[in-house]
């Protein structure tokens, strides 16, 4: 299986290593079984001649769920404590990264919770995610109701219209976010974030790679940024990191 890793590793840029073995295992295992293919080494060499498998494989591995203010209540909280101290600290104009942001849930969340504040022209969000077929999803911008079902409904109403069964969402929603690819575990991070979003994705890596990111997201963030995680989350060694914690999913750089 080292080999095999190896070999995909090379092909794709995931480290599997980084991911919990039994999940990504089975994951695999799903894809091979769904595809009818024998054995990882064939398998291995028909997603690197077949760009539609290749694809699909990315989209598997990297494990695309999201919903927007997924969590309400910890977006209620962003509102009410996290926005006005961070406007109170650096300004309107907040330096904000989405990471691992699936289809664009989260960022344009995040761009509706912050027009509660500000105006839209004063927003900017940077939205990374490794897998280029969900960003093109996120450009699109296009969500069944299941996905936009905690959006308050004033912002709902405002910025969403409904195409059929679906909601697309607003061009001017989605000017204020620039999406492009990154990977947590390999690329380099930007620098003086007011605060970085990344949520249900890093319960899938071992301890040794989220303590990296986590570590990394720590020097990302200004002094009195905040990184806002996931409810399934949880930093154990945020005081030997250097995180003061707000509240169970708000860790403060002091």
């Amino acid at each position: 299986m080292l080999t095999k890793k190896k070999e995909i590793l090379k092909m794709t840029s995931i480290d599997l290593n980084a991911y919990k073995e039994k999940q990504m295992k089975r994951r695999i295992d799903n894809l091979v079984l769904k595809n009818r293919i024998t054995g990882y080494d064939n398998y291995i060499n028909a997603i690197r001649g077949d760009k539609e498998l290749f694809n699909e494989f990315i989209n598997y591995i990297t494990i695309n769920v999201s919903e927007f203010y997924r969590n309400p209540d910890q977006w209620a909280y962003m509102d009410k404590q996290i926005i006005p101290t961070l406007t109170g600290r650096f300004g309107n104009r907040l330096k904000i990264w989405s990471a691992a942001c699936s289809t664009g849930d989260e960022p344009y969340s995040l761009v509706m919770a912050l027009s509660r504040h500000m105006p839209l022209s004063s927003i900017r969000i940077t939205a990374t995610d490794l897998d280029r077929t969900v960003i093109e999803k996120a450009k699109v911008g296009l969500y069944d109701s299941k996905a936009v079902s905690n959006v308050p409904e004033d912002l709902k109403k405002k910025y969403f219209t409904q195409v059929g069964p679906s909601f697309k969402i607003s061009d001017e929603i989605k000017s204020r976010v620039t999406f492009s690819e990154h990977n947590l575990l390999k690329d380099r991070y930007d620098t003086n974030y007011d605060m970085i979003v990344c949520r249900n994705v890093l319960i899938y890596f071992t301890d040794e790679a989220k303590d990296k990111v986590f570590r990394n997201f720590y020097d990302s963030l200004k002094s009195g940024g905040f990184l806002f995680i996931g409810s399934t989350e949880q930093i154990v060694n945020y005081r030997e990191i250097g995180f003061k914690r707000d509240n169970s999913f708000y860790y403060e750089k002091p």
